[in-house]
C-alpha cells in the first residue's frame, strides 16, 4: 500500500516564496487524504497494489469500473503532488539548463517568452488543476492544464515539470493572486531536476 512520500527539505525552505504553513498543510494534509483514499480505493484489490501510482493512472482502462474515478483522482493526486514537491528546491530558480533550455529556446523563441505562455495558462485556467510543460510522442514541448488531479500521463505525454493551481498550494500568501503564486513558484523551481526529466527515458 502507498505511504506519504518524505519531503528533500524543511517545510520553511521555500520561504519567503512559499510559506512553511502552506507547504506543510498542502503536504501532511491534502497530499495525504490521497494517498488514504487511494489506499482505501485499491483495498479489495490486491492485484494494482503492488503497481506505482504512475503505473495506475497510465493505464486506467485496465482499472475496475467501481474504483476508476477514485483511482483516477486521487492516484492522479498523489502522482502529481510527488512531482510537484520534487521540483522545488530552497536552491531553485534561475534559467533552464542544458538540453531542456535549448529545446525552450527553439520551441517558445526563448525562456521570457515560455514564462509569458506558462504562466497565461495557468491564471487563464479556470478552477482548480494543473499546469504542466509536457513532451509529447513526437518529441514536441507544450504547455497544457489539466482539471482535477489529471497528469499528461493519462494521455500518453511525459510531464517535465509542473505547478499546482489549486488554491490549497497558494492561498495563504497569495489568495486570489494565481498570478503571484506562479510567479513565486519560478523563484524556487530546479531546473536541474526538470533537465533531469526531459533527458531520462
Amino acid at each position: 500500500m502507498f505511504t506519504l512520500f518524505k519531503l528533500p527539505y524543511a517545510y520553511n525552505a521555500l520561504e519567503p516564496h512559499i510559506d512553511a504553513r502552506t507547504l506543510e498543510i498542502h503536504h501532511t494534509k491534502h497530499t495525504q487524504t490521497y494517498v488514504d483514499k487511494l489506499n482505501a480505493a485499491l483495498e479489495k484489490y490486491p492485484q494494482f497494489q503492488r503497481l506505482s501510482v504512475k503505473e495506475l493512472i497510465t493505464d486506467l482502462e485496465r482499472i475496475p469500473s467501481e474504483i476508476r474515478t477514485a483511482v483516477r483522482n486521487n492516484g492522479g493526486g498523489v502522482a502529481n503532488h510527488e512531482l510537484f514537491f520534487h521540483m522545488l528546491s530552497p536552491n531553485g530558480g534561475g534559467s533552464p539548463v542544458g538540453k531542456l533550455a535549448a529545446a525552450i529556446d527553439a520551441t517558445f523563441g526563448g525562456f521570457e517568452k515560455f514564462q509569458q505562455q506558462f504562466t497565461a495558462a495557468a491564471t487563464g485556467h479556470f478552477a482548480s488543476g494543473w499546469v504542466w510543460l509536457s513532451l509529447d510522442n513526437a518529441g514536441k514541448l507544450l504547455i497544457e492544464t489539466t482539471p482535477g488531479h489529471d497528469s499528461p500521463l493519462m494521455f500518453d505525454r511525459k510531464p517535465i515539470l509542473v505547478c499546482d493551481l489549486w488554491e490549497h498550494a497558494y492561498y495563504l500568501k497569495h489568495q486570489w493572486r494565481r498570478g503571484d503564486s506562479v510567479a513565486d513558484w519560478f523563484r524556487v523551481l530546479d531546473w536541474q531536476h526538470a533537465e533531469r526529466n526531459f533527458c531520462n527515458p
